[in-house]
């Protein structure tokens, strides 16, 4: 084997975990009805992050089925919670702990208390859906994305993200007070 074939191949195979995405899988991120176990009861939201797929249960055994980017190993949410609060374009700060893992990616909000005012460019997009867990702020969300090629991958800090046009429609059927599963 020749020097070049050798680093070719090692750079193609070292290439291929990213080519090969939930996309590329047969992954379809746009909302569309499936069908669903009979056990949820309709108005529950069930997230299945290894699948990158939100259901919305519209009704017994029917969802509406929403294409999702979720927290990256380590970060994610899992158990149930309640939206206590519903936005439109939110105002967001990163977290503390988002800060601290990344200064010099936040380091326009070390040592003080600014957020970016909602938007276009605002990182949790058009809508967001707060979750709570016994009245407390949990600190995930459901939100919109100013990057819709994340969904279908596992690279947030924790958050789920939707493309913006799909959390609107999320957010305009759900009400404050939806339970939300994460398994």
């Amino acid at each position: 084997m020749h020097r070049r074939t050798f680093l070719a191949s090692t750079l193609a195979a070292a290439a291929l975990p990213q080519v090969l995405s939930a996309a590329s899988a047969g992954y379809d991120p746009k909302p569309q009805e499936v069908a669903i176990k009979a056990a949820y009861q309709p108005g529950q939201l069930l997230v299945l992050p290894r699948s990158h797929y939100l259901y919305f249960v519209t009704a017994p055994s029917k969802a509406m089925r929403y294409g999702i980017g979720v927290g990256k190993a380590g970060l994610e949410f899992t158990g149930t919670a309640t939206i206590a609060v519903k936005k439109e374009w939110p105002t967001w700060r990163p977290t503390d702990e988002m800060i601290e893992r990344d200064p010099a990616a936040y380091k326009r909000f070390i040592g003080n208390t600014e957020a970016q005012p909602g938007g276009p460019g605002n990182p949790l997009g058009a809508r967001a859906l707060y979750l709570f867990e016994n009245g407390r702020d949990t600190y995930f969300r459901i939100h919109g994305t100013t990057a819709p090629n994340t969904i279908g991958r596992s690279v947030s800090n924790g958050c789920i993200r939707m493309i913006n046009e799909h959390v609107i429609d999320l957010y305009n059927r759900v009400p404050v007070g939806t339970v939300v599963t994460v398994l």
